[in-house]
């Protein structure tokens, strides 16, 4: 891996990753390295070269957070990696859980040029094809007020309007359900001690969910 798309991918994380930890703490390395599937010792060199460079600042116990200037490189990154992702779904009819893995290894190689260019031509989009809000050209990336399927109550009418961060596996598996974004859904019980979701999907289609595969899904109220 090249020093430059090692930094990107460290940038990417960590903004991804903020936000999900208590409100006072930063980015927590051990996090880190077990989203990259690497060792801490790793973790920590790369986070020292971020820091000397004012990408990221570090504090013992307090973990990892983004500088303005490394926000800005993560969210252009971002930017990239979700306009690739619905390019790849709309023009090249890739299924939507094929299209993370092209997007990591091309946003790598594209200019801001030919991701604006894909931009304009899908019709200036604000979302990928999971839902995820696609940032501005200027950072700027828009809020959600959405929850998630565990949160809502028995038999209230919703729409399903993003799916964060889950596997192919899983993807296809909410496919061929017919759970996407756009659809609408209920719930028609809730296990107890964090167990699986009866959810009825279109008015027509019963399907249990796993808890942790529920509080993926994002949701609006009808």
């Amino acid at each position: 891996m090249s020093d430059s798309k090692a930094l990107e991918d460290y940038l990417k994380i960590i903004y991804k990753l903020e936000g999900s930890g208590p409100e006072d703490k930063g980015v927590q390395t051990s996090i880190i390295a077990d989203r990259l599937s690497i060792s801490q010792a790793s973790v920590s060199n790369m986070i020292k070269k971020l820091a000397d460079k004012n990408y990221v600042s570090y504090e013992p116990y307090y973990g990892v957070s983004l500088t303005e200037s490394g926000k800005k490189i993560a969210l252009n990154m971002v930017r990239r990696h979700r306009i690739l992702e619905l390019y790849l779904v709309e023009r090249l009819h890739y299924s939507w859980d094929e299209v993370d893995e092209e997007a990591e290894v091309l946003e790598h190689a594209m200019s801001d040029k030919l991701a604006n260019r894909m931009w304009e031509d899908l019709g200036q989009p604000t979302h990928d094809p999971h839902g995820s809000p696609i940032p501005s050209l200027d950072g700027v990336v828009m809020a959600q007020n959405w929850q998630a399927l565990i949160d809502i109550p028995l038999d209230k009418a919703i729409k399903v309007k993003r799916i964060k961060n889950r596997s192919p596996e899983e993807l296809r598996y909410l496919a061929n359900i017919g759970l996407t974004t756009g659809v609408s859904l209920k719930v028609k019980n809730a296990a107890p001690l964090n167990g699986p979701l009866l959810i009825e999907i279109n008015g027509q289609d019963f399907h249990a969910i796993d808890y942790r595969l529920a509080m993926a899904i994002m949701v609006d109220q009808l």
